[in-house]
């Protein structure tokens, strides 16, 4: 992973428009989400959508990834590549964007539901948003990384939830994985780094309903549970300042 990057106000102006970008392509795929519709036809609107919009996806050739999105259905974590999979009422689908434009990356990530879900889907979805905005609310000039991670872990674990520890946040810029990696759990053993204004990171909480443990598929990409229980993800790039932080990836 490569080094702490500061951004000025410059940067992070165009951060802001790649930022937009994405959420503009989340909210779109929002529109589609819905019964019979393929995991594949999704990853098709977004690559017209961001291309459309002057950007390139991010997640397309990323270390061989084959698509422009990461659609990942029920007990799959992340990285699910899109297919012809149908969705059906009742699944959840967490949907991963990164937008390259101008130079920048903007990341990410939103689980919805698709039709009517269960009551207990709907509450993993809606805990995994608190684990974010707990976390981010962390996230100050003065603060540690692992004070955003001590959040997350709060949230997820008096809710019953599992965390999944093999994958984390990150810095976000120029590349789309930077330094600091930003975990979504507190461990005494965790590098004590400080949060400066002008960082830029991706808090990814990505929890699951049972435990925490995955494995990884034959294709070397889909993260799924271990235990089969559903699992969800949420996800925005955000700046650092002195006061709240700045949501890089919103409307």
């Amino acid at each position: 992973m490569s080094r702490i990057v500061i951004k000025m106000q410059p940067q992070l102006e165009r951060m802001r428009e790649a930022g937009r970008l994405t959420y503009r392509t989340l909210a779109l795929l929002a529109e589609h989400i819905r019964p019979g519709v393929t995991t594949k036809q999704l990853d098709a609107i977004a690559h017209e959508f961001i291309a459309d919009n002057g950007g390139t996806p991010s997640f397309l050739g990323y270390m061989g990834y084959p698509a422009a999105i990461c659609a990942s259905v029920n007990s799959t974590v992340i990285h699910g590549i899109p297919d012809g999979y149908a969705l059906r009422d009742g699944d959840i689908v967490s949907i991963d964007v990164g937008a390259f434009l101008d130079g920048y990356h903007g990341d990410a990530a939103r689980t919805y539901p698709v039709g009517d879900i269960s009551p207990e889907n709907r509450r993993l979805i809606e805990t995994t948003k608190r684990c974010f905005l707990a976390g981010a609310a962390k996230a100050v000039a003065g603060n540690y990384v692992c004070d955003i991670s001590r959040e997350v872990q709060r949230v997820a674990t008096e809710a019953g939830y599992g965390i999944v520890r093999e994958f984390v946040g990150h810095g976000v810029g120029k590349t789309m994985h930077e330094a600091p990696e930003v975990p979504n759990f507190f461990s005494p053993q965790q590098p004590r780094v400080r949060l400066h204004e002008g960082m830029t990171i991706a808090i990814e909480p990505m929890i699951n309903a049972g435990s925490g443990q995955i494995r990884v598929m034959k294709d070397g990409w889909a993260v799924v549970t271990a235990d089969g229980m559903p699992s969800a993800h949420y996800e925005n790039t955000i700046a650092v300042t002195k006061g709240e932080p700045l949501v890089l990836t919103d409307a």
